[in-house]
């Protein structure tokens, strides 16, 4: 556990922070002394979550609405954050959009809205950001929750895949010409199945996949949204200041479970292995081995 008063006079943007995994980071960061703003883009969504929070923690919660796909959007919603706290120390970059299609069935209007928010949008806070940070001579830690088939690509995903490796590829571009200019930290976290309702209603809308997702990972359950609020409070601290330009795979082992060529092999019985290496045996005893 973190201190409890880690990010004393910090200030954490968590933009998607009305719910799932962006609720469950800015309540950990407000439980940790910050000073949260969260954002998204229906205000009764985030004011509610703010009240939540502000409950659990006692910390005050500022919820700004803002679209991040828009300029102009992103820049109203800096304007407020520095004029109520000041500019932010931690910004996460949360929000995204995602919903499963056969390749050939998407339109360019559905793939252009998600890049627009996963990818753009991204690209948006964080240059915004950026720009009146490194004006007042301050440096941020970025991080940026991305997917793990950002890296390997996926099927009936399309607009997410192209969007996420876009944003992966982001952090490490900024973290390289970034860090050593201005001082900010540029990190990802790659999460695998974690059950929350939005995503899971879009993602996996009839439950099928549910079970077919523990099964074939080697934690055999689920993720859970605070697993990642500690690991994002963790990157994001004093306490991991050494880490830049790395995306974090937090799956349960699922990405190394399903990329592994003889992984199946764990079906294979006890009494199936004593057959197997007796022919084994008997085909190296022919070959005088």
């Amino acid at each position: 556990m973190l201190p409890s008063d880690t990010y004393k006079d910090q200030v954490v943007l968590v933009t998607g922070g009305g719910t799932g995994l962006g609720k469950a980071m800015a309540t950990r960061f407000s439980s940790l002394g910050a000073s949260v703003v969260i954002s998204s883009r229906k205000q009764e969504v985030i004011s509610a979550t703010a009240k939540e929070i502000e409950a659990i923690s006692g910390r005050p919660v500022l919820a700004v609405p803002c679209d991040v796909a828009s300029v102009e959007g992103v820049q109203s919603m800096l304007d407020s954050v520095e004029s109520e706290l000041g500019l932010p120390n931690v910004i996460v970059n949360n929000a995204a959009g995602n919903f499963i299609a056969p390749s050939e069935r998407l339109s360019a209007n559905a793939f252009s809205r998600i890049v627009s928010i996963v990818l753009n949008g991204t690209a948006n806070v964080t240059l915004e950001t950026a720009r009146r940070l490194n004006a007042a001579e301050r440096s941020a830690v970025f991080l940026a929750i991305t997917t793990t088939y950002a890296s390997t690509g996926s099927g009936y995903v399309l607009p997410s895949a192209c969007a996420k490796s876009g944003v992966e590829a982001l952090i490490k571009s900024l973290a390289a010409e970034w860090g050593p200019k201005y001082g900010h930290r540029f990190l990802g976290i790659a999460p695998g199945p974690i059950e929350t309702e939005g995503a899971f209603s879009r993602l996996d809308p009839t439950g099928q996949f549910k079970k077919m997702m523990i099964q074939r990972s080697p934690s055999q359950r689920l993720g859970v949204p605070d697993e990642l609020a500690n690991l994002a409070t963790f990157l994001c601290s004093p306490y991991a200041s050494w880490m830049s330009g790395e995306i974090v795979n937090f799956d349960g082992g699922e990405t190394v479970a399903l990329g592994g060529e003889f992984n199946a092999l764990q079906q294979v019985s006890d009494k199936e292995w004593d057959m197997l290496e007796s022919i084994i045996r008997k085909g190296n005893k022919k070959a005088g081995k």
